[in-house]
């Protein structure tokens, strides 16, 4: 049998013979449309708190760089998961939820004994984004959270102390600062790692080659590459830009340190190794990667004009 809830021509057939019209289509659709609100609430709700929980544990770690380096990535995953809205597909499975869950509790629990600056202190923002990754979209639905989760892992991964194990770029710094003091008129001279001048000299240890002012720089492009629309091109030439920059703007630094050694200036020399002075470098060097990254800004595409 067929219910007609209108006198004229109805506008829609929904199951079971029944028509609606245009104000009950309205009211049929927010109804569906109430659950997935549910869940998006919920979802935001437990993403604000594990955010506010990691920011809180790098605040009060021993490592200075993990709550700026932390704050700018979780800045850029949200900015991603923004720019996806209402393309993304929240159905989840009950394992793929509970394993999702299990893992918050995981998190919740250690977070209460992690002390100082631990390696949890950093795989933290991957289990977060995973686990939440689970909740909403199950293990199916994990490949639209790419961005985000290559971002997480991103601070996850001990890049320093791993690359430390297999890449010294010591003797190659020195080499470089060298060259560089030598083409600004210096008598210079270098015996493996230690810069030579007239009145004193320096020895350039591998934690001071520059590697961290290139993963710095690496990370500000990952983040560029993932919230910005760019070419092929700009992702392949922009990574190796700021590994050239980083090295380059750091060997400058060593030279310029080298220089204030032989002035036997000991107060600049410090400002300059540790203080406030090796922040004004790598100001320098982002700001050079800025303008290189601006240079490679795709605009959106406009339609096709119609002729007349």
């Amino acid at each position: 049998m067929e219910l007609s809830l209108r006198d004229d021509q109805p506008d829609h057939l929904f199951p079971g013979g029944m028509y609606l019209g245009k104000g009950e289509i309205v009211n049929e659709r927010m109804k569906c449309l109430k659950p997935i609100q549910t869940i998006q609430f919920w979802l935001l709700g437990i993403a604000a708190g594990l955010i506010s929980l990691h920011l809180h544990l790098a605040w009060r770690s021993d490592n200075n760089d993990l709550f700026s380096s932390s704050l700018l990535f979780w800045v850029a995953i949200l900015f991603s998961l923004g720019k996806k809205g209402d393309r993304l597909n929240l159905q989840s499975g009950v394992f793929a939820s509970f394993f999702g869950a299990s893992l918050i509790a995981w998190l919740l629990f250690k977070s209460l004994y992690l002390v100082g600056d631990d390696f949890f202190g950093r795989l933290s923002p991957f289990i977060s984004v995973f686990s939440l990754s689970l909740l909403a979209s199950g293990f199916k639905g994990l490949k639209q959270y790419t961005e985000e989760l290559l971002l997480a892992s991103f601070i996850a991964i001990p890049w320093e102390k791993l690359l430390y194990l297999f890449i010294d770029l010591s003797v190659l710094t020195a080499q470089f600062s060298s060259f560089f003091l030598w083409l600004l008129g210096f008598e210079v001279k270098r015996q493996g790692v230690i810069v030579i001048l007239p009145t004193g000299s320096i020895e350039v240890y591998n934690g001071c080659a520059g590697l961290k002012l290139m993963l710095q720089l690496l990370g500000l492009v990952l983040i560029f590459l993932v919230m910005v629309p760019t070419s092929r091109k700009a992702k392949i030439l922009l990574p190796l830009a700021a590994i050239l920059l980083g090295f380059v703007i750091n060997g400058m630094r060593v030279a310029l340190m080298a220089v204030l050694v032989a002035l036997s200036d000991q107060d600049a020399f410090k400002y300059w190794h540790l203080g406030e002075g090796s922040l004004i470098f790598s100001a320098i060097a982002v700001l050079i990667l800025g303008i290189c990254g601006a240079g490679f800004i795709q605009s959106p595409a406009q339609p096709p004009k119609s002729k007349i």
